[in-house]
């Protein structure tokens, strides 16, 4: 049985984080605050070196991934770009509470009801499940032993509760700006599971 490492990090804070906007395919700049958050957090935690970097192709991810890692070079994969949130884009809860296609959508606990203009959830999460089986098969295949994501909040809380512990939502899962997870995947019969889900955190 063979195993490979994969953190997933979620990208610095951005102004749409700070004003409580939501933000999935709009694809802003991180805050000067996500800056200067990002900068502190590399001075005092460990980010990993690993066999080969990633990010969801986002300005926010790239721009996260340039200040942890300087010059090393990246590959991006758009399939894990954060929830399409069409028309409720850019717009906080409290522009949005009478509205109701998106009360429709935020009650809605089967997940077929879409933003306007944008995805369902189970649009999202059978998106992200699609890419991630494919992001495992290609690791695996090339051998490497330790890769690195760097992508969004609603991407890591949906893999891990795609792929580990459905008990808790993907809210539940999602970590902080900066922050995120070490996953143990393990490989048996060309199948894979998460073994293990360590908290990468300040």
């Amino acid at each position: 049985m063979s195993s490979i490492e994969v953190y997933l990090i979620r990208h610095g804070k951005t102004i749409c984080n700070e004003k409580r906007l939501y933000c999935g395919k709009t694809d802003v700049s991180l805050s000067e605050q996500g800056i200067k958050e990002l900068k502190t957090l590399k001075s005092i935690m460990r980010y990993p070196r690993c066999n080969k970097y990633f990010t969801s192709g986002a300005v926010r991810a790239n721009e996260t991934f340039k200040i942890l890692y300087e010059d090393e070079s990246y590959e991006e994969l758009s399939g894990f770009f954060e929830y399409d949130f069409g028309d409720f884009e850019m717009k906080s809860y409290e522009d949005l509470k009478e509205n109701k296609l998106y009360i429709n959508w935020i009650m809605d606990e089967i997940g077929y009801v879409r933003c306007p203009n944008g995805e369902s959830k189970n649009q999202y999460k059978k998106r992200i499940k699609k890419e991630f089986n494919n992001f495992i098969e290609a690791i695996n295949s090339n051998g490497y032993e330790s890769v690195l994501l760097i992508s969004h909040g609603g991407t890591i809380g949906t893999i891990l509760e795609c792929f580990y512990d459905n008990s808790k939502n993907f809210y539940s899962w999602q970590p902080k700006c900066g922050e995120g997870y070490k996953i143990i995947i393990e490989f048996e019969n060309n199948n894979f599971i998460i073994k293990e889900v360590l908290e990468i955190k300040s």
